[in-house]
């Protein structure tokens, strides 16, 4: 499990972009209330709770009749503020009182119904003439209320308290806007980018010459992509070197070999003649094997294969090296064919090598069968040693061998395994019963799937 993950770029966005919001909201704020600070004329602004605790008390009585309820709330505001006085009036000219209303309020009464809002601030304490005018939706129908000498507050607090407020709900809808706009618009942004990602997931030995697009990607990553477009580039060319290389080499040697192995054939029997013809031909394996490893590069003739003729002709052709070799080698084949689409050449090396494996490594006694199956499948069964589980895996790498002391060079399971998933099929090595080893080769069958060539 991974501590620290590298960071997402969206997350990274949002978080940055809200923080440079709020920052700038927050300065903007701070230079209007500063500004409001200084404007202050001065003087106390009455709290404007006191206007919906009068409206609660304002109650219908059974008999018909308006009047201020002594409620819990209203006994605590008027033991808070003991000169609190306040009138109210609905449009019906209904008037309720409480307090002493000051003279300079008494002309503003009869007109209280046509005025919904108002702050008043007393500038000389005790700031009695301090008041506040509100609309407020009572038990008993809309009354307009004017307050006054209840708890008072400063502009100061004020400013802040309401600047605060309307913070609050823009850094909510810009937290909004951050959350939804950002991934729509990065996502919008680098979708060439999830493109080029596919693309590359393509990229394989087997699909050499492919470049990365460079359409619909964002300038700061066209760089990496060319980069990137560059380095697969000189990996094609050294690739192509180093198969140039195998293949001038497979080549040289087929001629030494050939000769060597007709001088050989000239000598008088015995145990040194043979042991000689067993470690030449496994030189002319190994040349055909990297040979065969250039023809599947480039192999594109795939046609109709029946692999019941394909194996006939395979244990044709080995016979006499496994009888030479101490082996009973048997053919079971189903009485019709077994059909895929693939390269005879390619699939004829695969099961001559696993017969060729067998033959070396199965301890030179027993049978080595090979059984074609209805379902595609080839297996080439041993009564040797068998393989560990754990070295089932690894034996397909190239260039591994169980043992460092033995002979071959280990390419022969590897080639294999490439032409079988070129074919798109797969091999695996498995336990025989009661003992041995097991490959088993599986192909899709004519009408499957469509098998993957070598360059397309």
């Amino acid at each position: 499990m991974k501590l620290f993950r590298p960071a997402s770029l969206k997350r990274r966005l949002i978080w940055q972009l809200l923080a440079l919001q709020y920052a700038i909201l927050t300065a903007l704020v701070a230079v209007i209330v500063m500004q409001l600070i200084r404007a202050d004329l001065g003087g106390q602004l009455m709290d404007t709770d006191a206007i919906e605790v009068i409206g609660r008390a304002i109650q219908r009585q059974p008999d018909g009749r308006l009047a201020v309820t002594e409620t819990a709330d209203l006994r605590a505001l008027k033991a808070d503020a003991p000169g609190l006085w306040f009138v109210a009036r609905n449009a019906a000219g209904d008037e309720l009182s409480g307090g002493t209303l000051p003279e300079a309020y008494r002309s503003l009464v009869g007109a209280l119904d046509r005025i919904s809002f108002s702050d008043i601030r007393d500038t000389q304490p005790p700031y009695n003439l301090a008041a506040t005018i509100r609309s407020v939706e009572t038990s008993a129908g809309t009354f307009t209320v004017l307050a006054g000498a209840g708890r008072m507050v400063g502009l100061t607090f004020a400013i802040v308290f309401l600047s605060q407020l309307l913070l609050i709900p823009i850094l909510i809808l810009l937290a909004l806007i951050a959350l939804i706009a950002i991934p729509l618009i990065i996502g919008r942004a680098f979708s060439g980018i999830a493109t080029v990602a596919a693309h590359a997931e393509e990229i394989d030995i087997d699909r050499r010459g492919t470049r990365l697009s460079v359409e619909r990607i964002p300038a700061e990553v066209g760089p990496l992509v060319h980069a990137i477009n560059g380095a697969l580039q000189r990996l094609d060319e050294g690739y192509e070197q180093h198969q140039r290389f195998l293949s001038d080499a497979a080549h040289e040697l087929r001629t030494p070999i050939a000769i060597l192995q007709t001088r050989l054939e000239l000598l008088p029997p015995g145990a040194m003649r043979t042991r000689l013809m067993l470690d030449t031909s496994r030189i002319a394996a190994l040349a055909e094997q990297l040979l065969d490893m250039q023809r599947l590069d480039r192999s594109d003739s795939f046609a109709t294969v029946d692999l019941c003729d394909l194996c006939r002709k395979v244990a044709a052709d080995l016979a006499p090296l496994a009888i030479a070799s101490g082996y009973q080698l048997t053919l079971d084949t189903p009485p019709d064919a077994v059909k895929v689409t693939g390269d005879c050449g390619a699939l004829t090396r695969a099961i001559t090598n696993l017969v060729q494996n067998a033959i070396e490594h199965a301890g030179r006694q027993g049978a080595i069968t090979i059984a074609v199956g209805r379902d595609g499948s080839i297996d080439v069964i041993d009564e040797g040693p068998g393989i560990p589980e754990q070295e089932r895996d690894k034996i397909f790498a190239p260039f591994y061998r169980l043992q460092p002391q033995e002979r071959g060079a280990g390419l022969g399971l590897n080639l294999v395994r490439d032409i079988v998933r070129r074919h798109g099929g797969h091999v695996s090595a498995l336990a025989a019963a009661p003992g041995g080893a097991r490959f088993r080769l599986v192909l899709p069958l004519r009408g499957g799937p469509s098998p993957v060539i070598a360059g397309e």
